[in-house]
């Protein structure tokens, strides 16, 4: 709370024009015209500032009124001869349309109304009150540095209490934010009532809501190390649905950004249920800058489900790459996904037969793995895996003995075919090396 003791210069302003012996005379007359005066100014600002007739807010122009009567009121009671103390009224009227997400610039422009409108009637009641013998010039000069300093203390008092009265409900809201994220993402039980009260109070525990998760990051992830950089790829996909119908709760969490995202799945239940929340939502992520590539789960049914969400987004943007930048997990090949799962498990029984057929491959520069991938694309066909091959029928049978020799497999069987390159993909990276 700003006291207006901050304001030296109003002091100083006010004892000129007592000098002048115009105050408390203009005070005493601007309160017996206080009514007037305040509708006229409430009018002023009204038709100048037109944020006010724009809002929604039904509360806004009742308490604009009162403010500007607090205004003049104020005005008149120092040039009345109160001795200035605090402006808590401005601070309180800062506070509540901070509160109100009301834009600072419309206050400012209504405090700039203010000013020229106090201008010319401090003037004019002045001019009639002030002594025979005081100069024109000096009390209209006495006037404006008045009302300059009163209207910037005005400003400045609110000024200071918004932008901190702003920076406390977006500290708010971001821990609220933060903890809505990190329960939802982490689970809950049904039967905890703090977690269930935060879901409720945001509306994340409304009937017939689709909810899904997307995972981003940059094509090159160690730019996710830096703060500002994973920021504005936050912002990046906040910004995209911005203006959807789609609502989402976007933050950055292990130098990801992760983005839950929830829509209507049906609008009562006998309507028919709409479009997925995911197939909503993938051309919106697409927009998303090229530097992004983007994991999207499938939709969950209720909140307890996003977890879940939250793996397959994970898992869907391991398989996300330059070329397929936003990918969905309905769309990894499930070939692909088993082998991704397996990989890891599997490693340590692998069959004995794999290191003499790495051997072999390394030695012949992949033409052995080469030749079981046309034939399996071929569809068992030896002469279209030739023809994709460039060589003669004669060398994939001889390849295939070979093959079958050095691993006690078939190739040219359906069974053994699957088996060696199923083991070849979980091998991975260890086939070659």
């Amino acid at each position: 709370m700003a006291a207006i003791s901050d304001f030296g210069n109003l002091r100083t302003t006010l004892d000129a024009l007592a000098a002048h012996g115009v105050v408390p005379a203009v005070g005493t007359a601007m309160l017996q015209r206080l009514g007037h005066l305040t509708g006229e100014l409430i009018e002023a600002v009204t038709t100048e500032v037109s944020a006010y007739g724009e809002s929604g807010n039904p509360d806004v122009l009742p308490q604009l009124e009162a403010h500007l009567s607090e205004v003049v009121r104020k005005a008149a009671d120092l040039l009345a001869g109160e001795r200035p103390d605090t402006f808590d009224f401005v601070a309180e009227h800062a506070q509540l349309r901070a509160s109100q997400k009301f834009p600072l610039d419309a206050i400012l422009h209504a405090y700039r109304c203010v000013h020229r409108h106090l201008s010319r009637t401090v003037r004019d009641a002045a001019l009639e009150a002030a002594d025979e013998s005081a100069q024109v010039r000096r009390v209209v000069a006495a006037v404006t540095d008045f009302t300059v300093e009163y209207t910037g203390a005005l400003g400045t008092v609110l000024t200071a209490e918004y932008v901190a009265h702003t920076r406390v409900l977006a500290e708010a809201e971001g821990d609220r934010r933060t903890r809505l994220l990190d329960t939802l993402l982490s689970g809950y039980d049904e039967s905890d009532r703090v977690a269930a009260n935060l879901l409720r109070g945001a509306g994340y525990l409304e009937q017939r809501q689709s909810y899904c998760v997307a995972i981003a990051r940059s094509v090159n992830p160690q730019e996710m190390e830096s703060p500002a950089r994973a920021q504005r790829m936050a912002d990046a996909v906040a910004e995209v649905f911005a203006r959807s119908a789609v609502r989402s709760l976007v933050a950055v969490r292990e130098h990801h950004v992760v983005a839950i995202l929830s829509g209507t799945r049906r609008l009562s239940g006998w309507t028919a249920p709409q479009s997925l929340v995911a197939d909503r939502v993938y051309p919106l992520l697409r927009q998303v800058g090229p530097a992004a590539v983007i994991g999207l789960s499938n939709d969950m049914p209720s909140t307890s489900h996003i977890p879940r969400a939250a793996s397959e987004a994970r898992l869907a943007l391991g398989f996300a790459d330059v070329a397929n930048r936003v990918l969905r997990y309905a769309d990894i090949p499930f070939r692909k996904m088993l082998v991704t799962h397996a990989r890891e498990s599997v490693r340590s029984a692998l069959p004995g037969w794999l290191e003499a057929f790495s051997a072999m491959d390394r030695k012949a520069r992949g033409s052995f793995s080469a030749t079981l991938n046309a034939y399996a694309d071929a569809d068992m066909n030896v002469l279209r895996a030739a023809d994709a091959l460039g060589v003669h029928p004669n060398t994939i049978y001889a390849r295939m003995r070979r093959i079958r020799e050095a691993t006690g497999l078939d190739p040219l069987s359906y069974h053994a075919l699957t088996e060696m390159l199923l083991v070849s993909e979980c091998a991975g990276p260890a086939l070659s090396t």
